[in-house]
């Protein structure tokens, strides 16, 4: 059963887990136009994304399995739309996985708009998958720095808006027990996003934001455990 609870001010002695690191992908780039009629690989990749520099799936495409820090460097001009095969991936504003964030799952982007609403920038310039290997999910947000303050745990739910559940403070640092999560600047999953894998963000800055305003929340969920695929932005 889904679980949302609220916490006074105290603290307590942090847990032993932290950051998990990747493990090394395969990273491959391909130059083709038909990706569905490529030849299939005897062994499936766990990850799988195709780029098309045009919107709508036109044009040059290039399929990556494993994470890509420039796209211009796999010969990618620009990024128009996104097919996900097999995910769920990550893609950054900027090279070497910095600036906003944008989180895919399995199945199709035709244009920028379909993978964000915070409507500041349409340019994707990195790519890394994202680990998905828990079905269940646990997340502690924190009012502030350092695990202090008031705080809001969710134990596998999606919250679509913090203030119906009573907390309208701000998210300053968190704490991911287990599954892989997304964060949202505004309620409705809404504005920019902030990947949380497995471990500890001490601060906002760790988890990419600027300042510490998260007001929605949803789990990342692959194929294997969610056979709906992918998330449906609000409208």
């Amino acid at each position: 059963m889904a679980r949302v609870r609220m916490f006074g001010w105290y603290f307590f002695s942090p847990p032993s887990a932290s950051r998990s690191s990747h493990p090394s992908w395969f990273t491959m780039a391909t130059d083709h136009q038909n990706p569905a009629t490529k030849q299939k690989q005897p062994v499936a990749s766990n990850f799988k994304l195709v780029i098309y520099e045009q919107e709508n799936f036109q044009g040059r495409c290039h399929e990556l399995t494993g994470p890509c820090n420039y796209i211009q460097e796999a010969d990618v001009a620009k990024v128009g739309s996104i097919l996900v095969l097999c995910g769920p991936w990550v893609g950054y504003e900027k090279p070497d996985c910095k600036g906003e964030q944008y989180v895919f799952e399995k199945g199709e982007y035709p244009r920028w708009d379909a993978w964000t609403n915070s409507r500041r920038s349409d340019c994707i310039a990195a790519f890394r998958p994202i680990k998905v290997d828990s079905q269940e999910h646990k997340i502690v947000l924190y009012e502030n720095p350092s695990f202090a303050g008031k705080k809001i745990e969710i134990i596998d739910d999606d919250v679509p808006s913090f203030h119906a559940h009573g907390y309208h403070e701000k998210v300053s640092s968190v704490r991911v027990q287990s599954g892989t999560w997304v964060g949202y600047q505004y309620p409705g999953y809404r504005g920019y996003q902030y990947l949380f894998e497995k471990g500890e963000f001490k601060e906002c800055s760790e988890f990419g934001a600027v300042l510490p305003q998260i007001q929605s929340v949803r789990r990342i969920r692959d194929m294997q455990y969610h056979p709906r695929g992918a998330f449906q932005p609000s409208t």
